[in-house]
């Protein structure tokens, strides 16, 4: 049995980005990672911007000024300024060559076209200049930046509609167990229904990832064996839930071993989620997750979650973690360290009840998940503890 930290080194080291990639449209590239550099195409701005409503003039050593034009954001004439002279400006408005200043509206009082300033400006204020943003021919994005919202946004300022970028893998959820049921269905004596699956999934999309299938296999050797087959063929990524223990009934261990997978480590000190299992078969990648569904999700989150953003390219592939101050305290059972289900915010931390790796229903609450290393037994309040915050917006 391994540690946490050794569990994520071991993951880091193991995995390296994919070298395939695909032509996206720009508008359908959110979430995915850039496979080479986004070079402008164009200066961004791409003219002397104004950055304010005001007037545009060309500096002389009195405050008081002629206004001969108006120029409007989109408008492509130049008007010539002589010293002394203005032109009304709004924001986003070409400035005019000869203007070097910008005196904002609520510093200016006009009278008969004639502009006073109150307050001197000074060179250059208020103006943007030509490629204050980025030049043209300059790296604008670089490889490995996740595209979001805002980067989808500054991207299509460029003129750019069509990005290079990562591959996302396919991925395959395999469900084991005799007692789960699907939901909408009876339950009958002894049955649970099946949720690992579609919360696993709800997981992969919410970080983009689409290229998903499922596969449903009762607890016997052969079927689990010929279930594995399949889902490593036609995908990636295999993310097994249940059947990683060492009880009569779980068949996933033995089955990986006849099917070559390489176990890169089995059992990490930690709660909940000890069984979990990371290995390789060629180029493939495969984790067996805990079958309760809080320590399936404590394991995807800290561990598939770095491996997949990493295999896809974004450099920042590990979770953010920051530090709080806890409103709660908390004792910890044995030796192992805990990941707990927590709400954070703004730098303050609780730690919810109801911790069991079997329940979902704290889970549902969290925003972050609280770490305490294996040294650490007990957390007490306002104690300063490692927080984990969870990509679920």
């Amino acid at each position: 049995m391994i540690s946490v930290e050794e569990a994520l080194a071991i993951i880091e080291d193991s995995i390296t980005p994919t070298n395939n990639f695909e032509h996206l449209e720009v508008s359908k590239a959110i979430g995915r990672t850039l496979f080479e550099d986004v070079i402008s195409p164009i200066n961004m701005p791409p003219f002397r911007q104004s950055a304010m409503d005001g007037y545009a003039v060309c500096l002389s050593n009195d405050l008081t000024y002629k206004i001969i034009d108006e120029v409007k954001a989109g408008d492509g004439h130049h008007p010539v300024l002589k010293k002394g002279e203005a032109v009304r400006i709004f924001t986003g408005a070409p400035v005019p060559d000869s203007a070097n200043a910008i005196i904002i509206q609520e510093k200016a009082h006009i009278e008969s076209q004639v502009l006073t300033a109150t307050v001197e400006p000074s060179l250059h204020e208020n103006i943007r200049p030509l490629g204050e943003q980025t030049l043209k021919g300059q790296t604008a994005l670089k490889r490995g930046t996740l595209l979001t919202p805002a980067a989808i946004g500054y991207i299509t300022s460029l003129g750019i509609t069509e990005v290079i970028v990562y591959r996302k893998p396919s991925i395959a959820i395999v469900v084991t167990g005799n007692e789960l049921a699907e939901a909408g269905n009876d339950l009958t004596y002894g049955q649970i229904y099946e949720s690992n699956a579609i919360m696993l999934s709800s997981a992969l999309k919410n970080l983009h990832y689409q290229n998903i299938s499922h596969f449903k296999v009762e607890d016997n050797y052969k079927n689990t064996i010929e279930t594995l087959e399949k889902a490593f063929a036609s995908n990636d990524i295999v993310l097994v839930s249940g059947g990683i223990s060492v009880g009569d009934y779980d068949f996933v261990g033995k089955a990986l071993q006849e099917l070559e997978v390489k176990q890169v480590f089995y059992k990490v000190k930690q709660k909940p989620g000890k069984p979990l299992f990371f290995g390789k078969k060629e180029n493939k990648i495969v984790f067996a997750l805990p079958g309760n569904p809080a320590a399936a999700l404590s394991s995807f989150y800290i561990y598939v979650y770095p491996a997949l953003q990493k295999l896809s390219g974004n450099l920042n592939f590990s979770l953010t973690r920051t530090k709080a101050r806890s409103t709660s305290s908390y004792a910890k059972k044995g030796d192992r360290a805990q990941f707990l289900k927590a709400i954070y915010t703004s730098g303050k931390v609780e730690i919810l009840e109801g911790q069991s790796s079997s329940m979902l229903h704290t889970f549902a609450l969290a925003n972050a998940l609280v770490y305490i290393p294996e040294s650490k037994n007990s957390v007490e309040r306002n104690d300063e503890v490692e927080v984990i915050l969870l990509p679920i917006n």
